[in-house]
């Protein structure tokens, strides 16, 4: 059953919008609209909002079935959807083709880190670059003064400027995602369901009559079709799937592998090497096709090394490492930040854990949080190597 909300709630959450968006009504939103409920509701109540709304929705891939998946953000059902709620809505709506420019920066960029041996995550890299840049290009284009999303995430006026902070909602908080907004970008971006919780919004969607309201989230990644990043990767890079050697941190070779791309750091199943004491990969030599394996404790990680850093501190980041700042650092969206500190070493950013962290992968993301305020997102960056307990 689908909760309702009394008119004063309705009210309660336009009050909500103004106070996220922070601009006087009638100011031009340009709404990013993928189809689903949360920027369906985003552009609604800023619509009611009395802002002067623009809907935007980005084609990313072939509609056909290359990579297309059923409940994927930016596919073809879903960019339907954002046309008719732009239309029930009331406000205009613009679909741009930004196929090559997924494919490049997003799709391109994934296939080509497992053939690094690392483990990507392109949901960042689609906010850092297709999002959050390009399209905040076509916003003040149209003559915006801001962009909103549906993202759950807060922003906040700071003594430095905005702000990033965690949502209001723990279990639909998606900082770790957005760690790459740059301060640049956050000055024109704008989150206003950051303060909500998910139910809240679809009762919101409900209580406007919008179709988005039951609508199912999407899951995984966007453009791999049932969960299998595989049948992608080969598809472009068909090199990943050059077998080699399963080999024991000891040198001990245990078996042969169908290719690199199939394995990521902390896998246990599908390694085929028989039985025996349980084994993980701990790391992956791409160059010579080798998936190194050997006991948990292997995964076990003191320090990580940071790339493409990006910096939301007060302080600059070079006094920030010098001065040795602590801070909370998540190392996966589904773990809570640990305490660490920043540091540089042989002129890479890295972060000292306090407490020992398991399976730490390369080309993840490592979101930074402040301990001083443990909300704050004091930026991040992509992890380039592992410093293993004992190794």
């Amino acid at each position: 059953m689908t909760t309702t909300l009394a008119p004063s709630a309705i009210d309660a959450a336009l009050e909500a919008v103004r106070e996220a968006v922070g601009l006087p009504a009638g100011s031009r939103i340009v709404a990013a609209m993928s189809g689903g409920v949360d920027s369906t509701v985003t552009a609604a109540l800023l619509a009611r909002a009395g802002y002067d709304v623009v809907g935007v929705t980005l084609q990313l891939y072939d509609h056909g079935a290359a990579i297309q998946k059923k409940g994927a953000c930016c596919a073809g059902q879903d960019i339907h959807d954002a046309r008719t709620a732009a239309e029930a809505i009331g406000i205009p709506h613009y679909v741009l083709d930004y196929e090559s420019r997924f494919r490049d920066q997003v799709i391109e960029e994934f296939a080509d880190a497992y053939l690094r041996g690392e483990t990507p995550i392109p949901c960042v890299r689609c906010n850092q670059t297709v999002k959050f840049r390009d399209l905040l290009d076509v916003a003040r284009d149209l003559g915006a003064v801001a962009m909103a999303t549906g993202h759950y995430v807060r922003r906040a006026d700071g003594a430095a400027g905005p702000e990033l902070q965690r949502a209001a909602d723990p279990a639909k908080d998606q900082s770790y995602f957005l760690f790459a907004t740059t301060a640049e970008q956050l000055d024109f971006l704008r989150f206003p369901l950051g303060g909500m919780s998910k139910p809240q919004v679809r009762a919101i969607a409900a209580e406007l009559g919008l179709t988005a309201a039951d609508k199912p989230d999407s899951q995984d990644i966007c453009f791999v079709p049932e969960g299998k990043y595989h049948t992608v990767i080969d598809r472009i890079r068909p090199q990943g799937a050059l077998p080699g050697d399963v080999v024991h941190m000891d040198g001990r070779v245990m078996g042969r592998h169908e290719g690199v791309t199939r394995y990521t750091i902390g896998q246990r199943r599908g390694l085929n090497i028989g039985g025996g004491d349980p084994l993980y990969v701990t790391r992956i030599d791409a160059a010579a096709r080798q998936v190194i394996v050997g006991p948990r404790e292997a995964l076990l990680t003191t320090a990580l090394t940071l790339k493409e850093v990006n910096w939301l501190g007060g302080e600059t980041l070079e006094s920030a490492c010098a001065a040795s700042r602590p801070v909370l650092a998540r190392v996966r969206s589904t773990r809570e930040p640990v305490a660490g500190r920043l540091g540089r070493v042989d002129g890479e950013i890295c972060v000292v854990l306090d407490v020992l962290e398991e399976g730490v992968a390369p080309g993840q993301a490592c979101a930074l949080y402040a301990p001083e305020s443990p909300d704050r997102v004091l930026g991040g960056g992509f992890i380039a190597s592992a410093v293993r307990h004992g190794g």
